[in-house]
């Protein structure tokens, strides 16, 4: 009897303690919503805590399941509304006020969560997965490795656009050398278009595309390229070799993303998702990273003369090597860059084959002009600048960001109570509460289909709109904004124009491989890719193919 007793004891204390918890936070946040005038936005009624609505849409559509559940909750309710997601209450929004919000206006308020405990078995304490002092630490190591420059505005014919109320596009411009090397880019371009069919068979151009960013950033990265588009490259020795070759290692990095995505769905069960397959992925990258990291390390410790290096072209592990010789902090940078290096230049390349194979008059407005700035015999005058001054090249990669963004969706977690500025109330006007803990998504995915923002015709691919003043600012977010903003952005553009520019000088013809794909089939995983590849024919009719 004593027993029972006390197990009753026990059971009535704890309900005791749960109900005056909840009254407790029931008024605590019923004080603030009164306080900062805020009113509830739409709620999404969903049984069972949102685990079976959640797991439907995965299950039918693993790489698109989860924006095609936002897109339901969008149509339904606003710009903005509430729902739980595995038992979770989350905040949806595609308000591009509240995502300035969340960005740059109340920055501090919120960090990545969960995101940082799933990603840390690959990506560590790099700049991408860290919040507050570590991410400030690895913000001033980085930052002698870019040049902050006041960026121009769009009127003066720059990519990115200066405004008296908080930019999203302002960021750290890397200068020339560090950025693209033109002459670098211009051996991997060679090593690209060798590597293309030369008798108008189909192929998978996001493959190469996937290849040749490795091959890059790479090189510029670690000093040496993993060279997997050359046609004479075999690694006899060293990490690539004992990783089978550059294809394990690119296959080691791209299996760890994936199981980084699964994680993060997961939120706070990610720790359930920890096979041996990723850990021997993740090992794989890390061995190479380390390999390099090393190297540099050693030469570093025992320095030679340096009058031979006078002329030596960048290479950013070195450069980093200065600021910190920490083995780890630089394996974590290098990675995250890579990430952004490789990842986000060749989604941008791949969706822009992607459109062009589908848009002929695009395809011959875009070479017409390329051809025009840079004939087809002097493919050596390319440089950053000219590639900046053909407006129309500009043009199509935001309208390729546009509806294919790089980076679909984000999501952030509130580190204290704190509000969005809209979504609340009957006309979706007033600010919203947000709790402590509370995660907030924008997927620019919608944000960027917007008709009451970019017009009627906003889902379809018109780069012209961008000729006409497209919009701007806060709504339109291919590489986040804010300070976080994606350090791959200009890498990308750079690379992006570059590889444009002598495809398009290189080949006359292009074809469209997939006429059964009428709309994109996206894998949105960290980085969008085509689930079933870019198929495409490419070839020159009237002039030589040589490089």
């Amino acid at each position: 009897m004593a027993v029972l007793t006390s197990i009753l004891l026990l059971l009535a204390a704890g309900m005791t303690y749960v109900v005056t918890r909840w009254l407790h936070n029931s008024l605590h946040y019923h004080r603030l919503a009164k306080e900062w005038s805020c009113q509830p936005a739409p709620k999404v009624p969903v049984p069972f805590l949102g685990i079976i609505r959640y797991l439907s849409r995965i299950n039918v559509d693993k790489d698109m399941g989860v924006l095609r559940l936002l897109d339901e909750g969008f149509c339904k309710y606003g710009m903005t509304f509430e729902h739980k997601v595995l038992g979770v209450s989350q905040i949806a929004t595609i308000e591009p006020e509240n995502v300035k919000t969340l960005l740059a206006a109340k920055f501090p308020d919120f960090i990545l969560g969960v995101r940082s405990r799933a990603f840390y078995p690959l990506l560590g304490d790099g700049i991408f997965n860290t919040d507050g002092e570590l991410w400030s630490h690895s913000r001033a190591l980085l930052r002698p490795q870019f040049s902050r420059e006041q960026v121009r505005s769009e009127e003066n014919g720059d990519w990115f656009y200066d405004k008296e109320e908080p930019s999203p596009h302002k960021t750290w411009l890397a200068n020339y050398k560090q950025i693209a090397d033109i002459g670098l880019l211009r051996e991997h371009a060679n090593h690209l278009i060798a590597a293309l069919p030369k008798n108008k068979t189909a192929f998978d151009i996001q493959e190469l595309f996937f290849r040749l960013t490795l091959d890059s950033a790479t090189e510029f990265l670690f000093g040496e390229s993993t060279n997997s588009l050359s046609p004479n490259f075999s690694p006899a020795s060293g990490p690539l070799a004992a990783s089978g070759g550059e294809r394990g290692f690119a296959d080691a990095f791209t299996l760890s993303l994936d199981y980084l995505i699964s994680r993060v769905r997961t939120q706070d069960l990610y720790w359930l998702i920890n096979p041996p397959r990723f850990q021997r992925a993740v090992k794989i990258v890390h061995d190479v990273v380390d390999y390099y990291v090393d190297r540099v390390l050693d030469a570093k410790s025992n320095p030679k003369d340096q009058s031979s290096n006078e002329n030596k072209r960048y290479v950013f592990l070195e450069a980093l090597a200065e600021e910190t010789r920490d083995r780890k902090t630089l394996r974590d940078q290098l990675l995250n860059i890579l990430l952004a290096g490789r990842d986000t230049t060749a989604s941008l390349l791949t969706s822009s084959f992607y459109y062009l194979a589908r848009h002929p008059e695009v395809w011959s407005r875009l070479r017409q002009e390329i051809i025009e700035a840079f004939p087809i015999e002097k493919k050596d005058s390319i440089t950053l600048e000219k590639l900046r001054e053909v407006k129309y090249i500009r043009y199509f990669l935001n309208e390729v960001m546009r509806l294919l963004p790089p980076v679909p969706m984000n999501s952030r977690t509130a580190v204290k109570d704190t509000i969005l500025p809209t979504g609340g109330g009957p006309d979706h006007k007033s600010p919203i509460l947000v709790k402590e803990g509370m995660r907030v998504v924008w997927p620019v995915w919608h944000m960027h289909r917007r008709t009451d923002i970019w017009g009627t015709d906003a889902h379809e691919f018109r780069p012209d709109r961008w000729e006409e003043g497209g919009n701007k600012g806060w709504n339109y977010l291919p590489f986040n904004g804010g300070p976080r903003i994606c350090l791959g952005q200009q890498y990308a553009l750079a690379e992006s124009s570059y590889v444009l520019v002598r495809l398009l000088q290189q080949f006359d013809v292009l074809e469209n491989a997939q006429p059964e794909i009428t709309s994109p089939q996206p894998k949105n995983h960290l980085i969008l890719s085509h689930k079933h590849g870019v198929q495409v024919r490419l070839w020159s009719s009237s002039f030589s193919q040589s490089l």
